[in-house]
């Protein structure tokens, strides 16, 4: 297994963080285009609620730096555009944005997070020539490959379009990571491991993975299912189970980017495990040393 932290150590040769940072865009499941709302599970900070208010990219970065001051030492920054759709408008506007945050110094990789339906020409021209400056990451919201459980959340796109879009980003040399949800209604263990095994035949092979568990975060649409007609929640033994077999399936090269994931805790309704990271770390990788 290839964590992220140990291969930006060896990569650069030192401890790289990432600053979660906004570019102001929206989302097209948002304000109409598509649809409203969203996502059913996503909140209105747009999974961003840890993202600096939007600023100037110097401003932002540097809030970033001072709440971060006392968990590390690092001098070197991946620049993380987190909340909403980050290559959703005037890509004039959102070129220049990201080429003032790639040139700086202490950034050294730009990562956007995205959806595949919002790759565009003008869009794929604007990252092919960020790649040129320093690596450029996408960061795509798959969650599931089940067209069901896709629709029920209000995914908005077939699999066939993030496939498309995948294409597109491995041919320019762009790193990709992909998003995936554990816990959703309506799927079986089964259900999710398919969703990694379809992941992990992808051709050119997958560079980063993010996984979690679902956050039912108040003021989602998800909430209001929940609250109105509780589902059951996986328990924190069953879902370190779920990543270890994860783990096993993917590539060996595929880089792991996040086993867990937490939102902001006055959001949170289920589950409740979630609040106790170092427990939930611990317990995963208990069931990971398990693995041959």
């Amino acid at each position: 297994m290839r964590r992220l932290s140990e291969v930006l150590k060896e990569e650069y040769g030192e401890k790289v963080y990432r600053l979660t940072l906004s570019s102001g865009c929206t989302c097209p499941n948002r304000d109409g285009s598509l649809s409203y709302g969203g996502c059913t599970f996503c909140s209105e900070g747009g999974s961003g609620e840890f993202a600096a208010d939007y600023a100037s990219v110097e401003q932002q970065i540097e809030e970033a730096k001072k709440r971060i001051a006392g968990k590390t030492d690092a001098k070197k920054f991946i620049a993380y555009f987190q909340s909403f759709t980050n290559t959703y408008g005037d890509v004039k506007r959102l070129s220049d944005l990201y080429e003032e945050t790639i040139r700086r110094e202490d950034i050294v990789i730009l990562s956007l997070g995205t959806r595949p339906d919002c790759l565009g020409e003008e869009v794929m021209e604007m990252l092919r020539n960020l790649n040129r400056i320093k690596p450029v990451w996408v960061e795509l919201g798959l969650q599931t490959i089940h067209k069901k459980t896709a629709e029920r959340i209000n995914r908005q796109y077939p699999l066939s379009v993030f496939e498309e879009a995948y294409r597109k980003l491995k041919a320019e040399g762009i790193t990709v990571i992909v998003h995936v949800i554990f816990g959703l209604p309506w799927e079986s263990r089964d259900d999710m491991l398919k969703t990694i095994q379809y992941l992990s035949e992808l051709e050119p092979e997958l560079d980063g993975i993010k996984i979690q568990m679902l956050n039912i975060l108040r003021g989602t649409k998800m909430a209001e299912e929940y609250l109105q007609n509780p589902f059951p929640l996986l328990t924190l033994e069953k879902y370190a189970e779920l990543v270890k077999e994860s783990i096993r399936i993917l590539p060996e090269n595929t880089v792991i980017h996040r086993m867990s994931g937490d939102g902001p805790g006055k959001l949170l309704i289920g589950p409740d495990w979630i609040r106790n990271k170092k427990r939930v770390l611990n317990t995963i990788n208990r069931e990971i040393a398990k693995l041959p």
